[in-house]
């Protein structure tokens, strides 16, 4: 399953998002918003979010591992 989380530089709760899912043996591309003025519209008191990539289901900030988890078990 690819996943995507979107942040930006200097986000404190975008470091610990990639943390837990360091810690859950997941990776992430990892996009920064400011880049990207849509992007910035739809997130940006928002962040960190990650997206399923297949399903396009967000999961947004504040979340922890069992919530990243369910997120992951979920059905298509």
């Amino acid at each position: 399953m690819k996943l995507m989380l979107y942040g930006t530089r200097y986000c404190h709760l975008c470091d610990q998002a990639e943390a837990l899912l360091e810690a859950a043996g997941m990776g992430a591309k990892y996009v920064d918003i400011a880049s990207d003025d849509a992007l910035l519209e739809k997130y940006r008191v928002r962040i960190p979010v990650l997206v399923r990539v297949d399903s396009g289901a967000e999961l947004g900030w504040p979340f922890d591992a069992p919530a990243l988890q369910r997120f992951i078990a979920q059905a298509d």
